[in-house]
């Protein structure tokens, strides 16, 4: 980014859009910065706490020469402009100062996403209750969505992360996805030891940590971490530390803490405030252990549940499907969920979700299609729930099966 011109708000018009500035004599050279910028209308420098925001105003206001070497030695941008064969700064052409934009152009803004988005792509959540989840995301930091399987648990995580960074368009470093698995260690989502090229051990970040230092990094930018299946993994063994940074507390430097593994003597590790994680949790999943209680502190927790609701039929309308097989269709699930809650081997956890029998491209035979989720998707389950009695399986396909 280029300096041009540095100067005072002395007003803010409070339309969104203006403010008055008293402007210092322009510079004779605009001074380039390199490191710790964004574009964006306005950044915010933290320098009570944060060391890269210092330098950065030094740099703007006070005359100071930009330190190449602090920056570098940063593990988000060494890792990401260091190439480590050549010792040298890899040339992006994106990212090179010809393709800036002029003063005259307009900056290119992503298409703005929120709550209404998320409804008109399929959401059959109610919008006050996306809103709620959004508003406790935000206050918590970490939320956990949890429900029966076919619910939209990952779809919908996805898209809240898009709506709580205002974006519709996001880049890969802003939103990370990974899936927790009961092989997956500490070493593996924080920092280990893995073999290099060299075929030596190296100590080395894993993806949380990677995350952590591009939130950093851009500390007045949104990143958020989808976690898959959550309970499918030993969170505390996975997180480590970092359940007790991942706390809406402590979120700063000053709670900062050594990890098991540190590079470099006295290296203390924090999660800053705009990293926000979202996790997924199958509640059906019998394989899985308890949540651990300290997990359960950290995370807001949302239930989701089948939703066989007006939205529900509104969208299956738009796929092709009549009225009267939309009413078959729900009334059968509807049933068929009463049966599974009222089962005590199973409960309200095991019902089928809506995702099972919701169309995503247009359906011109609607018997046909139902017929086929039942034979391939939801019968296969009802024998997994009702292994011995299959009987019993059996008859609740036949009575969907009427319905197609």
């Amino acid at each position: 980014m280029k300096i041009k011109a540095i100067g005072t708000v002395t007003r803010n018009h409070g339309d969104g859009r203006t403010v008055d500035v008293e402007w210092e004599e322009p510079l004779e050279q605009p001074r380039e910065w390199y490191f710790y910028t964004y574009r964006s209308t306005v950044n915010r420098a933290r320098v009570e706490d944060e060391v890269m925001a210092r330098k950065l105003v030094a740099f703007a206001f006070e005359g100071a020469a930009q330190d190449y070497d602090f920056f570098m030695s940063h593990s988000y941008w060494r890792d990401r402009f260091l190439d480590a064969d050549a010792g040298a700064l890899a040339q992006d052409d994106s990212d090179n100062g010809e393709e800036l934009l002029d003063e005259e152009e307009q900056t290119p803004v992503a298409g703005v996403y929120g709550v209404e988005d998320i409804v008109a792509e399929g959401c059959f959540v109610p919008e006050v209750e996306l809103h709620s989840m959004l508003k406790q995301w935000q206050s918590k930091k970490n939320l956990i969505l949890q429900g029966p399987p076919g619910t939209g648990k990952t779809w919908l995580a996805k898209r809240l992360a898009k709506a709580l960074m205002g974006q519709k368009t996001v880049s890969d470093e802003q939103l990370r996805v990974v899936q927790f698995h009961p092989a997956l260690s500490y070493e593996d989502f924080v920092r280990g030891y893995r073999p290099g090229g060299d075929g030596r051990l190296m100590l080395t970040d894993g993806v949380f940590l990677q995350v952590v230092q591009a939130a950093i990094a851009q500390p007045d930018v949104e990143h958020v971490l989808v976690i898959e299946e959550i309970n499918r993994g030993n969170p505390a063994q996975v997180l480590g530390e970092m359940l007790t940074l991942l706390e809406c507390s402590k979120r700063s430097r000053a709670d900062a803490m050594e990890l098991a593994y540190s590079k470099v003597r006295g290296e203390k590790v924090y999660v800053p405030d705009n990293l926000y994680v979202i996790g997924t949790m199958n509640v059906a999943d019998r394989s899985l252990a308890l949540v651990d209680l300290a997990l359960r502190r950290r995370f807001a927790f949302v239930n989701l549940v089948p939703s066989f609701n007006a939205a529900w039929q509104q969208w299956c309308e738009s796929k092709g499907l009549d009225a009267v097989a939309i009413a078959h269709i729900q009334a059968g699930m509807q049933a068929l969920n009463a049966e599974i809650a009222a089962d005590r081997a199973l409960g309200a956890q095991f019902q089928i979700g809506h995702s099972y029998v919701t169309p995503h491209e247009p359906v011109h035979d609607a018997q046909a299609w139902f017929a086929e989720v039942v034979q391939s998707e939801i019968g296969p389950l009802l024998h997994e729930y009702w292994f011995d009695t299959p009987e019993r399986a059996d008859k609740a396909i036949a009575q969907l099966l009427t319905l197609a």
